[in-house]
């Protein structure tokens, strides 16, 4: 048996991101957004960023 949340992180989260400024939501969504571009740039050239092969230059 597992016991409930104790904390409803959901209402929480909802709660801080409504009442923070639009800077602070952009900044999140650029960084998210930045994050899965560079993993689909890596899982395409099959190399992390800045790795060098023969093979790809």
């Amino acid at each position: 048996m597992t016991a409930p949340d104790s904390l409803p992180l959901h209402a929480l989260a909802e709660d801080n991101l409504a009442s923070a400024s639009p800077d602070l939501l952009r900044a999140m969504v650029k960084t998210f957004a930045d994050a899965l571009m560079s993993a689909e740039a890596d899982a395409l050239c099959n190399a992390e960023y800045g790795q060098v092969s023969e093979e790809r230059v």
